[in-house]
């Protein structure tokens, strides 16, 4: 950020700030009635329809570090997050409210390239901001978003309805955002101590978009929709494949077998684990935030869904008793657990 230039947030307030970080946004949904400037906002669905809510947090040192994540991507990944859970119940995102706890360590202008990215991801998936609050905070900066979509009521998806024999279907491919944030931590540790850091991205710049700037898969709802596809149950890959497998697992009463040879991994994601001495594998079942969604279909769908290429197929679901295991080509069973990665040090 460009050091020359410092607004304290001091010198504008609490409203004046809002004012200068919103002004720049207009409503564009029909549902939104009043966004920006009142007690609260008026949002009014179609006959028909169910509003979808959720809420996400991020956390200064827990979720992201400003030593290499830009602000402007930070805004647009924050958005991506809540549209991602949006998407996962087969709904379209309409409005957000963006709330955020400051500390007086970032000026203005900070400030202003976050809402740049927040605007950018708005104006892209076409969403409203609709409100939120600015506060100080003692503890770094902290941003929450709140998303709410809309989708027919009896189209929406929960993790419930996956069913024997169902196909377990995911998009794009796993454990890049991963491996891009090792790249980040590894560069981070390498350079601590240099002057003038030059850090080594070249030949993994996919990896780095897809940890800073990952898109929602907006494109697979409204794909799936115009097949006339409704999944029996969906979720969207933030912790990880095995993670966000077994909450399906649960929720539907159900077991699970998918194949290690069907998980689509990028080239860069396998190049860059085996420079760094990992398994791509692993990455790819327990990485995270890869925004990607997994769904589950009846298997009488499997030529449509087949044919439409929106997908990879990558296993099937079976009776609870059974559990859930990775089949490896050679036909070995491996249990999934729920591990996740541990935050970075």
């Amino acid at each position: 950020m460009d050091q020359k230039k410092r607004t304290e947030i001091a010198s504008l307030g609490q409203f004046g700030l809002i004012d200068l970080l919103t002004r720049d946004f207009s409503a564009k949904n029909a549902s939104t009635v009043k966004g920006v400037g009142d007690d609260a906002a008026v949002i009014a669905p179609a006959r028909g329809e169910a509003v979808l809510c959720t809420t996400d947090s991020f956390y200064e040192g827990v979720d992201f570090d400003l030593t290499y994540f830009p602000l402007k991507h930070l805004g647009y990944k924050v958005v991506t997050a809540g549209i991602s859970d949006i998407l996962a119940m087969n709904a379209l995102p309409a409005q957000i409210t963006v709330s955020l706890g400051v500390s007086a360590k970032l000026p203005v202008e900070a400030l202003q390239d976050l809402y740049e990215g927040i605007a950018f991801a708005c104006n892209e998936q076409g969403v409203d901001l609709v409100g939120g609050d600015t506060r100080a905070s003692m503890t770094g900066l902290v941003v929450t978003v709140t998303t709410l979509g809309h989708a027919k009521k009896d189209k929406v998806v929960y993790r419930t309805g996956a069913g024997q024999n169902d196909l377990i279907c995911i998009t794009g491919n796993l454990g890049a955002a991963y491996m891009g944030l090792q790249l980040l931590e590894r560069e981070k540790r390498v350079l601590a101590d240099v002057e003038n850091p030059e850090p080594q991205f070249k030949g993994y710049e996919y990896l780095l978009g897809k940890y800073l700037k990952p898109r929602p898969r907006t494109d697979i709802v409204e794909a799936l929709a115009a097949e006339k596809i409704v999944p029996t149950a969906m979720i969207d890959l933030s912790d990880g494949l095995a993670s966000d497998l077994m909450q399906i697992c649960k929720s539907s009463a159900c077991g699970a077998r998918i194949y290690l040879e069907r998980i689509p991994i990028a080239r860069q994601t396998t190049a860059l684990a085996e420079e760094m001495h990992a398994d791509p594998v692993v990455a790819a079942l327990n990485g995270g935030e890869d925004y990607e969604l997994l769904f589950t279909v009846p298997l009488s769908m499997q030529e449509q869904i087949m044919k439409s290429g929106l997908v990879d197929v990558i296993g099937h679901i079976t009776p609870a008793s059974t559990g859930c295991y990775l089949v490896t080509p050679d036909g070995q069973d491996i249990k999934l657990k729920a591990q996740g990665f541990p935050d970075p040090a």
